[in-house]
């Protein structure tokens, strides 16, 4: 072969590698701390898209948040024939809360999320107000119309939205409980045996410390999924959008994560922070919770405190305050203060006392 005709041929082979990588690639993708929300990578982070069934993440935190698992919840007509994935949901038929939230989570059930949503809003249509309502609150990116993700009315979200909802879920026990189970078997009326429900993110088996959380693919979506990992006392969570390769990229992203950076614990709740004086009061200043961040070896960490206009009386625990984190100039991080004291306005006896006691010192 000539030099010409091999030149050639490895132009080629490179043109096909390099198409084969992009791919793979996720079209968004996003990967922060699960407990401060700080952003360890991200890649259009903030481009909203369709989302698919990860949209069942807020179906579920909404139903935790506002029903019992052991309330009973009843397939309406609508619920019985939403088409798509489901666990074939007869009119009428009954299984509590908590079975049909597994359904939704493991089985990605359609009918589930239909069934769930008019329990407890009375439509689909009250049920995606409340959606967009709580997405505000939590301050996610996100618009949602359907209750299961179905492409319909613009449904989605951006990256880093669902990842902030998939947050937020994350607080819940029940729900890591649920997102986190390979396999659970609920009943079946009218059947001889019951559904068997199998969880279909490859990560709980593939990935150390995986958490879940929830896949979702419809053809205008492309494969999604939104997940978690807990390794050495850090809590990890990402998503990765229109992502041909979603289990492999987000492995990727949780393992280069654990890699580069270790929690490091600044202070602990309660512990003293600072002290400020005001009208001749020491106030002890901690923080509400641990102040423990994900950072990168050599990194250098800024801390900086900022006060509300403070006025007696405080009462001890009251938030009174921000504790803010930078690296190179960038806010990572922050966390409430709150007194550690209580303390009361001086009164003008005490006040004398103590300008008399200045006054003896000084003579």
């Amino acid at each position: 072969m000539g030099r010409r005709k091999r030149a050639v041929c490895l132009l080629i082979l490179g043109m096909l590698f390099i198409t084969d990588f992009a791919k793979g690639e996720a079209k968004a993708y996003i990967l922060m701390d699960a407990d401060t929300g700080r952003v360890l990578y991200e890649k259009n982070a903030d481009t909203r898209l369709a989302v698919a069934s990860t949209t069942k993440i807020m179906t579920c935190l909404i139903a935790l948040e506002s029903s019992m698992l052991t309330e009973k919840v009843t397939a309406s007509e609508n619920a019985s024939g939403v088409p798509g994935t489901s666990i074939y949901l007869s009119e009428g038929e009954t299984l509590s809360m908590e079975d049909m939230l597994y359904s939704l989570m493991l089985r990605s059930g359609n009918d589930a999320a239909v069934a769930i949503a008019e329990h407890i809003a009375g439509t689909t249509e009250e049920f995606a107000t409340l959606m967009n309502k709580r997405a505000k609150e939590i301050g996610a990116d996100a618009y949602f119309t359907t209750p299961n993700g179905l492409d319909e009315g613009e449904n989605g979200a951006s990256a880093r939205g669902i990842t902030l909802i998939a947050k937020e879920a994350l607080k819940s026990e029940e729900f890591k409980c649920i997102v986190s189970t390979q396999r659970r078997t609920i009943p079946w009326k009218d059947h001889e045996y019951e559904r068997v429900l199998t969880n279909k993110n490859r990560l709980l088996k593939d990935c150390d410390g995986a958490i879940g959380i929830k896949t979702g693919y419809t053809k205008k979506a492309g494969r999604c999924l939104v997940f978690a990992a807990e390794r050495e006392n850090m809590t990890l969570v990402g998503a990765v959008l229109n992502c041909p390769n979603w289990f492999d990229e987000a492995q990727v992203l949780l393992d280069r994560g654990f890699e580069e950076y270790d929690a490091r614990l600044f202070y602990k709740a309660d512990e003293i922070i600072e002290t400020v004086v005001i009208d001749g009061q020491a106030i002890r200043i901690g923080s509400v919770a641990d102040v423990k961040i994900p950072v990168k070896t050599g990194e250098e960490i800024e801390e900086k405190t900022e006060f509300t206009d403070l006025a007696f009386p405080i009462d001890k625990g009251q938030i009174i305050g921000k504790l803010r984190l930078y690296s190179d100039d960038k806010e990572v991080a922050s966390f409430d203060l709150l007194s550690l004291d209580t303390k009361e306005k001086p009164s003008f006896a005490n006040e004398f006392l103590r300008i008399l006691s200045l006054w003896t010192l000084l003579g």
